[in-house]
C-alpha cells in the first residue's frame, strides 16, 4: 500500500463535504486548515488534520511543503475540448470589426469547426484532445466535462463521442461525456430545422445509447438556434435513454433557456450572460446550477455574467472554461477564477469554491472530487510559496502552481 505524508501544509483548503451544491452565503464560506497534514493512501485521501495532532505511525514518504497550500484540483465542468483546429483568422476578422453573423456567412463559426472535424481522422482527434487534456492537468484540472457539436452529421457526433470514450478510457482523471448534437443547424437543415431534429432524435441518439457514448444531453437554447419548445422536445428525447440534460442557456439574449433547463430538472444551465430576474429567481428556487464561463464573455468582449446577483439570490454556481476553439481557445481554470473575482466581483473563497466543489457538482463527481475529504481522491493542487489565498486570483500573469497531484501521483 503506497503512502505518502504532506506536512507543514500553511493552508490546507476547501475541508468541508457538503451534500449538495453551496448556494448564496454558504459560498463564501471555504473552509481551511492552518499548519496542517494530509495523507494520501492508494490514490485517495486517508487522513489530514492541524500539525500539532500529527497520527503517532507515520509514512515513510514523507514530503515538507511549508509555505505552500493544498487545494483540490479544479473541476472543469464546461468544455468541447474535442476539436480539429484552431480559429484565430477569426479573431482577426473581429478584431477588424466583422459580427458573428459576418463570420457565419463567410463559412466561419461552428460551422467551420465542423468542417475541419469531418475531415479529420479519430486517430488524429484523439492525439489533440489527448495533449490539451495533458495540458490542462499540469494548469491543475483534476475533473473535466467534454462535449460534442462540432459534427453536426450522425456520423461525426459518434466519432466526436467516440475519441471522448478513449479520452476517459486513458485518462487518469475523470472525464463525462455530453451530447451536444444541437448546436447548431448544418448548412443543408438551414431551411429545415425538423429535418435536423428528427435526425438527432431518430439517428443519433439510439446510435448513442446503444454504444453508451454519452452520460448528458445539451441544446444551444438561444435566438437564430434551437427555441425553448425545439431544447425541451430534444432534451426530453435524450432523458428516455437516460441522458440527463444540461443547457447552453441565455448566452446571447433572454432566450428562454434557464427557465427550459429548470423545468427539465437539468444539472445544469451554462453562460448565463444575459439575466433579468426572472430567470435568475427561477434559477435561485432550483436544485439547477448556473454554471459561468467568464473566460468566453471576455474573449467575446461580452459583460461578463451577473455573477454578484446570482450568489447574492440565492442560486448554486460553478465555474468553468469553455475551452473551444471560436470563443474560449483556453483550458486555463486559473484564469477563470481570476476573472471571477476581477471582472465579476466573485471573492477568492467564492470562485475557488465555484471552481472545485460545486464544479464537482456539475458533474455529479461531487462524491470523489471537489473537497478534500476522508475518502476522496488525491487530486490536488499544491502551491508555490504564497502570502494569502487571495494572491492565487490577484496574481493572474504568473503561474502559482508548483506540482498537480492526480490520484496520489505527481504529473
Amino acid at each position: 500500500m503506497s503512502s505518502i505524508l504532506l506536512r507543514n501544509i500553511k493552508l490546507l483548503v476547501n475541508t468541508a463535504n457538503p451534500q449538495s451544491a453551496l448556494r448564496g452565503t454558504a459560498l463564501a464560506e471555504l473552509q481551511s486548515l492552518e499548519n496542517a497534514w494530509l495523507i494520501v493512501e492508494d490514490g485517495r485521501i486517508a487522513g489530514f488534520g492541524s500539525s500539532d495532532q500529527l497520527p503517532a505511525a507515520l509514512p515513510a514518504s514523507t514530503i515538507d511543503v511549508t509555505g505552500k497550500m493544498l487545494l483540490p484540483a479544479w473541476c472543469d465542468s464546461h468544455t468541447h475540448l474535442v476539436f480539429a483546429a484552431s480559429r484565430e483568422e477569426e479573431y482577426v476578422d473581429k478584431i477588424k470589426g466583422l459580427s458573428y453573423s459576418d463570420i457565419a456567412a463567410k463559412g466561419g463559426g461552428i460551422l467551420n469547426s465542423a468542417k475541419k472535424l469531418n475531415a479529420a481522422s479519430e486517430d488524429e482527434l484523439f492525439g489533440l484532445a489527448w495533449q490539451r487534456l495533458q495540458e490542462i492537468m499540469q494548469m491543475g484540472t483534476g475533473a473535466v466535462e467534454i462535449k460534442s457539436g462540432y459534427g453536426l452529421t450522425p456520423d461525426s457526433e459518434l466519432k466526436m463521442l467516440r475519441v471522448i470514450r478513449k479520452l476517459k478510457e486513458k485518462s487518469p482523471i475523470p472525464v463525462k461525456a455530453t451530447f451536444l448534437g444541437a448546436h447548431t443547424y448544418p448548412q443543408e437543415f438551414r431551411e429545415n430545422h425538423e429535418g435536423y431534429i428528427s435526425q438527432i432524435i431518430q439517428e443519433m441518439l439510439p446510435a448513442i445509447a446503444d454504444g453508451k457514448l454519452a452520460d448528458y444531453i445539451d441544446v444551444f437554447c438561444e435566438q437564430n438556434f434551437f427555441s425553448p419548445e425545439e431544447t425541451e422536445r430534444i432534451c426530453l428525447a435524450g432523458m428516455q435513454y437516460g441522458l440527463k440534460p444540461k443547457i447552453h442557456a441565455n448566452q446571447l439574449s433572454l432566450s428562454g433557456g434557464t427557465e427550459t433547463g429548470v423545468k427539465l430538472g437539468a444539472i445544469s444551465v451554462d453562460h448565463l450572460e444575459t439575466m433579468d430576474d426572472h430567470a435568475i429567481n427561477t434559477l435561485a428556487a432550483s436544485s439547477t446550477i448556473g454554471t459561468l464561463l467568464p473566460t468566453a464573455a471576455f474573449f467575446l468582449r461580452m459583460p461578463f455574467q451577473p455573477a454578484r446577483k446570482l450568489i447574492d439570490s440565492g442560486c448554486a454556481i460553478a465555474l468553468a472554461t469553455d475551452y473551444n476553439p471560436g470563443s474560449s481557445p483556453s483550458g486555463n481554470m486559473n484564469l477563470v477564477v481570476s476573472m471571477a473575482c476581477t471582472g465579476m466581483k466573485m471573492l477568492p473563497e467564492e470562485a475557488i469554491n465555484a471552481a472545485t466543489i460545486n464544479g464537482a457538482f456539475a458533474m455529479e463527481l461531487d462524491k470523489d472530487y471537489g473537497s478534500i475529504a476522508v475518502g476522496k481522491k488525491a487530486n490536488f493542487i499544491l502551491t508555490k510559496p504564497v502570502p494569502s489565498l487571495a494572491y492565487l486570483p490577484y496574481a493572474f500573469g504568473q503561474s502559482q502552481i508548483e506540482k498537480v497531484m492526480i490520484s496520489g501521483e505527481w504529473i
